[in-house]
């Protein structure tokens, strides 16, 4: 199996990157348009709060796409048109951050987008981003395919900003 190794780009890039890469999201597994399948995670205590606090935040509409329900219903997943944004709420820590992992690197891709540092990573036919520096880690993944990622991202903020603390 290989491992996908991000990309170091330059801060002084990374913007400009980011407003030129064409993503959208990924679309339920079995190409039906039904509910997203999305691994729900199991944040305990603060961080549980701080999840179930995004999930009423989150807005109705990410880039023009609809909010839609995920399979399993969680407080700690949700999901925008199809094909999806999905976020998922209360995540591990990405190996890429963990001194000592294999996927382990000194300067991983990073964007901050209205108020929220972002780590970035590609993956195969996706992005990954993933909140740093905040109580908790909230995950987004996007496809490649048609929409620019920082829309997404850019919608999401406010909800984030308002209901997960800066801090580690």
């Amino acid at each position: 199996m290989n491992s996908v190794r991000p990309r170091l780009i330059p801060v002084s890039v990374t913007a400009p990157l980011l407003a030129l890469v064409a993503v959208a999201g990924c679309s339920s597994a079995d190409g039906s348009g039904g509910p997203p399948s999305l691994a729900a995670p199991t944040p305990r205590g603060e961080a549980a709060g701080f999840c179930r606090a995004l999930h009423r935040e989150l807005p109705r509409r990410v880039d023009g796409l609809a909010r839609r329900q995920t399979d399993p219903v969680s407080d700690s997943t949700a999901a925008w048109g199809d094909p999806t944004v999905e976020l998922r709420c209360g995540v591990p820590e990405p190996r890429i951050l963990t001194p000592g992992s294999e996927d382990y690197t000194a300067a991983p891709d990073s964007a901050e987008i209205n108020g929220v540092q972002w780590l970035i990573e590609e993956q195969g036919d996706h992005y990954r981003f993933t909140t740093v520096l905040r109580r908790t880690n909230v995950e987004v993944t996007v496809d490649r395919s048609s929409v620019p990622a920082t829309d997404a991202l850019v919608d999401l903020a406010g909800a984030i900003k308002k209901t997960v603390p800066f801090g580690i």
